[in-house]
C-alpha cells in the first residue's frame, strides 16, 4: 500500500474548509484512503474523520491509499496540501 507524508503549511491548519477539500477529491478516487496523525488513523473520505485530526499548521500527516489508483490519489491529495489548500495564509 502506497504512503506519503505531507505537512500542514497553512496558518489555520486543518480546518472545515480544508479538510472539505481533501474529502472532495478523495472522493474522486476508488482506493481506500486513510490518513494519519499521531496515533489517529481516519478514513480519508470523511468530513468527520478528517476533521478529527486537528491537524495545526507545522503538523506532519501520513496518507495511504489501497487500490487500482492509489498512487493518482496521493499525488493529488499531497498536490492539495502543499498548495496550502488554496489558502495565502
Amino acid at each position: 500500500m502506497p504512503e506519503r507524508s505531507a505537512q500542514i503549511l497553512n496558518r489555520s491548519g486543518l480546518h472545515a474548509r480544508p479538510a472539505a477539500e481533501i474529502v472532495k477529491a478523495a472522493a474522486k478516487f476508488k482506493s481506500d484512503i486513510t490518513i494519519a496523525r499521531d496515533d489517529v488513523e481516519v478514513n480519508g473520505k470523511s468530513i468527520m474523520g478528517v476533521m478529527m485530526l486537528a491537524a495545526e499548521f507545522g503538523s506532519t500527516v501520513t496518507l495511504k491509499a489501497d487500490g487500482p489508483d492509489a498512487d493518482q490519489a496521493l499525488e493529488t491529495l499531497c498536490t492539495i496540501i502543499a498548495g496550502k489548500f488554496g489558502e495565502s495564509t
